[in-house]
C-alpha cells in the first residue's frame, strides 16, 4: 500500500472513529481533535485547536492535572485511565459527564506528543444506576419470599406438632376401640391426612422458590433479564406444583377409596422430565449430578400431574439417600407401545428383606431410620403407578445403589 493510501486510511479512521481522539503536545496544547471528540465536548469544528487540554476538565481538577501531565511527560507510557474510577470531563456549556480515557505517547520529529482516546460513558452509568435500583427491588422481593417461606415452615411445624399430638391420642385410645380392623383403618387414615402435610413431597417446591428467589438477585445485568424471567417462572411453577402436591397428598384417603382417577392428555415427556430434573438440581447435595437423557419420540398420552409427582418423589429419594459428589441417572424412553422411566442412584441401597415392604404405608428401610422421611412417598408412588396401569421393578445392592424402572403402557393417542 502506498504512503498516500496509508495516510488516507489513517485520516478516515481518525475522522470516522466513534471514540473521541485528540492529540496534544508536551505542554498540553491541543493540536488535533476528531469530530467525535468535538461532538462529545459540544465544540464546533476547529474551536479547540491551540487550546490547553485543561479546558476540558472540571475547574477543581485543572491545577492537579497540570502537575500530573508534567510528570507523565517525563515518563510517557501507554496506559488506560479511569478503569474503576469516576473520571469527569467538562463540556463547552460547563456540564460535567463521566468518561474513560486512555493515553498513548507519540514521537514525531523529535517532539513528544500524546494521543488521548475518550469515551463518554454517561449511558453506561445510567444503566448501572438502573441496575442498582432493580437490585434493591429484587432484594425486597427476596426478603418477602424468605419471610413467606419462614411463615410456611412455621405452619408446617405447628401442624406437625398437632399431628404428633393426634397420633399420641389415637395410640392411647387404641386399646379402647371395639373393632381392631376399624381402629387400624381410622388410625392410618388420620396419619395419612396429617403426616402427608409434613412429608418431603412438598418441601421440594418450597426449596425451589427460595433458591430461585436467591438466584434472581445474581442476575443484575440487562443481558441477564432472560435468566431472571426464567427463575420467576420457576417460582410460579413451583407454587403451582406445591398446590397440586398438597391437594393430592391431603386427599390420600380418597385415592385409596378409589375416588381419584387419572386425567389423560397428550404432553411432552422430555420437557416434563427435563423441567423436573432442573428443579431437583437446586435441591441436590453438593457435588451431586442429575444426568438426564431421552430416547424416542417425546409425546405421550398419560396423566402429566401424576407423572410429575412420581418423578419428583423418586428423584428426591435418590438425592436424599445418595452421598455428595455422586451421580443420579434419569432416563426416559418412548416406544410405540410404552413409556419407560429409569432412575439410577449410587446411594445406600435397600436390603432384600426391606424390598418386600417398600411400598407399604409408613414403612422405612432398616438403614434409613436416621434419615428424615415419613415412609409415605413410595406408597403414594405405587398407588399412582397402579392408577396409570404401570409396572415398577427395582434392583438394589446395599452401599452400591438402586435402580428403579417404571413401564407405562401407551394408547394410540400417544402418537397423535
Amino acid at each position: 500500500m502506498s504512503e498516500l493510501g496509508k495516510k488516507e486510511m489513517i485520516d478516515a479512521l481518525f475522522d470516522h472513529a466513534t471514540e473521541g481522539i485528540l492529540i496534544a503536545d508536551a505542554n498540553g496544547k491541543i493540536l488535533l481533535i476528531n469530530p467525535s471528540a468535538e461532538k462529545i465536548f459540544g465544540f464546533l469544528s476547529n474551536e479547540l485547536y491551540g487550546e490547553s487540554i485543561e479546558i476540558l476538565l472540571p475547574d477543581q481538577l485543572k491545577h492537579q492535572h497540570k502537575i500530573n501531565r508534567e510528570s507523565y511527560s517525563n515518563k510517557p507510557n501507554a496506559r488506560p485511565m479511569g478503569l474503576g474510577l469516576d473520571l469527569k470531563a467538562k463540556r463547552k456549556d460547563g456540564s460535567l459527564f463521566p468518561v474513560e480515557i486512555s493515553l498513548s505517547p507519540l514521537k514525531k520529529d523529535n517532539e513528544q506528543l500524546f494521543i488521548a482516546f475518550i469515551i463518554d460513558i454517561s449511558i453506561r452509568k445510567q444503566i448501572e444506576e438502573s441496575v442498582r435500583e432493580k437490585q434493591k427491588e429484587l432484594e425486597k422481593v427476596a426478603a418477602v419470599l424468605i419471610a413467606t417461606n419462614e411463615e410456611l415452615e412455621k405452619k408446617v411445624s405447628d401442624r406437625t406438632q398437632v399431628l404428633q399430638e393426634a397420633i399420641l391420642e389415637l395410640e392411647n385410645s387404641r386399646n379402647e376401640l371395639t373393632y381392631a380392623l376399624e381402629k387400624e383403618k381410622d388410625l392410618n387414615d388420620l396419619k395419612s391426612r396429617f403426616i402427608s402435610m409434613a412429608s418431603h413431597e412438598f418441601r421440594t417446591p418450597l426449596t425451589t422458590i427460595l433458591s430461585s428467589a436467591s438466584l434472581i438477585n445474581e442476575y443484575n445485568k440487562p443481558e441477564q433479564e432472560e435468566k431472571k424471567i426464567k427463575h420467576v417462572n420457576r417460582i410460579k411453577s413451583a407454587v403451582n406444583n406445591l398446590n397440586d402436591i398438597l391437594s393430592d397428598f391431603l386427599s390420600i384417603s380418597k385415592m385409596e377409596e378409589g375416588k381419584i382417577h387419572p386425567e389423560y392428555k397428550l404432553f411432552d415427556l422430555f420437557e416434563l422430565a427435563d423441567e423436573v430434573a432442573n428443579d431437583m438440581r437446586i435441591t441436590a447435595k453438593p457435588g451431586q449430578k442429575i444426568i438426564y437423557s431421552h430416547e424416542g419420540v417425546s409425546k405421550v398420552f398419560l396423566d402429566n400431574k401424576l407423572l410429575r409427582n412420581i418423578l419428583i418423589n423418586l428423584i428426591s429419594n435418590a438425592i436424599k439417600f445418595t452421598d455428595e459428589n455422586k451421580s443420579i441417572i434419569l432416563k426416559t424412553t418412548v416406544t410405540k407401545s410404552n413409556a419407560i422411566i429409569e432412575i439410577e442412584d449410587q446411594g445406600i441401597g435397600i436390603s432384600e428383606e426391606d424390598q418386600k415392604h417398600l411400598f407399604e404405608r409408613f414403612f422405612r428401610g432398616s438403614n434409613a431410620l436416621n434419615i428424615q422421611g415419613t415412609g409415605l412417598g413410595l406408597h403414594i408412588v405405587g398407588n399412582f403407578i397402579d392408577l396409570l396401569k404401570g409396572h415398577i421393578t427395582l434392583s438394589s445392592k446395599l452401599n452400591i445403589g438402586t435402580t428403579i424402572k417404571i413401564n407405562f403402557p401407551l394408547s394410540n393417542d400417544s402418537n397423535k
